[in-house]
């Protein structure tokens, strides 16, 4: 099962950890662990490399978090963005998918 955690200060994301594997399938026909990596990835990639926003990443073998306070309106586009995505995945895959929110 893949557990995703939602980081929130005052309401709003400033980060997020995904861990684990959705067992959907076997490894590398997963179209839901290829679904959550795609849309952890370009919601990474779009805070740190599009943005230019200084973020704390780490990735590990089915683990990645990331943290990013005080990115303004860019930031809570996109981690926005990436909950309402993976919220809808989790719809979809709800013995596969399991989103918490925590307030920081």
């Amino acid at each position: 099962m893949i557990r995703i955690r939602f980081c929130r200060r005052g309401g709003e994301i400033v980060g997020f950890r995904v861990k684990g594997h959705a067992g959907f399938a076997e490894s590398g026909q997963d179209i839901v662990c290829a679904s959550v990596t795609s849309a952890v990835q370009m919601a990474a990639n779009g805070l740190t490399e599009c943005a230019g926003l200084p973020a704390d990443l780490s990735v590990h073998e089915g683990d990645i978090s990331l943290r990013c306070e005080g990115g303004g309106e860019g930031a809570k586009l996109l981690f926005e963005s990436l909950y309402l995505q993976l919220s809808l995945l989790a719809q979809d895959y709800p013995k596969n998918i399991v989103i918490t929110d925590t307030e920081v």
